[in-house]
Parts: structure tokens; sequence; C-alpha cells
């Protein structure tokens, strides 16, 4: 069975560095294993992140969460980055849907050292407007300000190591738009309560009724 993340592309993409280090790598999920997890990802009516503890996540989402919080994906982020990640958790979120409140300018909290977003949605006219297509900031006062511009389809996987200017956002978009969310945790008392906090989420949203 071939794997269901295409690790010799990311091998194979270099570090880009306007407006920050990053890597955008099209398709880490080949096309066919992505039609096979678009059809097994479960329907989430409610916007916010859920822990995979909590969507009972089967066939090919589950194999590909897997995958996600293995250590070969790991080694290869640390290796790209030249990043130590020997001994950080992971804490990796599913979303569905986004809201109107959804895509403000920000930066990730400093208890993340690495975020990588994974895109599931196929490609279709919704994304065209840009509305919902993720943007690397030059700055935290302009989403027009910005270097990258990644739209959330085919399987594209988009990583970057946290720091104080590591500004992202995207413009409105209300309706349903999956993404993983995969986040190697600093050794500290702020990355122990976020994952603490995930921890009582899951639990939460266990007992929440379908």
């Amino acid at each position: 069975m071939p794997d269901i993340l295409d690790y010799a592309a990311l091998d194979a993409t270099p570090v880009a560095t306007d407006p920050f280090p990053h890597v955008v790598v099209r398709n880490f999920v080949p096309p066919g294993m992505l039609t096979s997890v678009i059809d097994t990802l479960p329907d989430m009516a409610s916007g916010g992140s859920f822990p995979p503890s909590s969507l009972a996540l089967r066939g090919a989402a589950h194999d590909l969460v897997a995958a996600l919080e293995g250590r070969t994906l790991r080694d290869r982020i640390a290796a790209k980055f030249g990043l130590d990640l020997e001994s950080s958790q992971t804490m990796l979120t599913v979303r569905g849907r986004t809201r109107d409140k959804d895509g403000k300018i920000h930066t990730d909290s400093t208890a993340k050292l690495v975020t990588i977003l994974l895109y599931l949605n196929p490609a279709s006219a919704d994304w065209a407007g840009q509305d919902g297509c993720l943007r690397l900031l030059r700055g935290p006062d302009d989403l027009e300000d910005y270097a990258v511009e990644v739209p959330p389809v085919d399987g594209t996987l988009l990583v970057f190591p946290n720091g104080p200017t590591t500004y992202h956002g995207h413009k409105t978009f209300v309706g349903r738009r999956y993404a993983i969310q995969l986040n190697y945790m600093a050794d500290d008392a702020k990355a122990r309560y976020e994952l603490r906090r995930h921890k009582i989420s899951a639990v939460v949203k266990r007992l929440l009724p379908a």
C-alpha cells in the first residue's frame, strides 16, 4: 500500500523565507489517497477544533491522523528546519467548518514550536474568490500585505516554526473547510497547560450529543 503522505515531496521542497521560514507542499496527500480521506471524514456541523478522539475517525481519515502523529513526519520536519523536536509532544485537532469570526490575523501561541496545517478540501470554485485561503503576512495590520497565499485544497501541507512575526490569517469564509492542525509543543508550563486543555476538550466533546 502506498504511503498516505508524500514524504519525498516534502524532502524535495526548499524552505521559503518570505515573509518567514515555511514550506508549502501541494498534494502532500496524493490525489487517490485524498479521495479516500475525504470519503471517510465525519460530517462536522459546527465550527471549532476537535481532537480526533472526539470524532471516532475511521478508515483513511484514521490512518492519516496516525501518520501525521508518527515519527517519520516529525524527523523530516526537524531536519528540514534544523530543529530538535525529539522530546516535543504533539497536539492535533481537526476542523470541518469555518465561521465568520475565524481567520483573524494572529500568531500562534509560543507554546507551539511548529505549526503544521494540512488542507483536505477538493479544489472548487468556492476558493476562487480567495475567501478562506490562508495568507502568510508581512505584518499584523493588513490582510492584503501578504507574501504567500495557500488555497486550502488538494492535500496541501503548510509548515512553519512559530515566532513573534509569523502572522497569518484569511478572508472570511463561512462553510465547510476541512483542515488538520498539528503542533509540536514546547516543554514548558504554557505548553503543558495547552495540552491539558486539549485533553479536557477531548473528554467534553466525547460527551456532547452528535
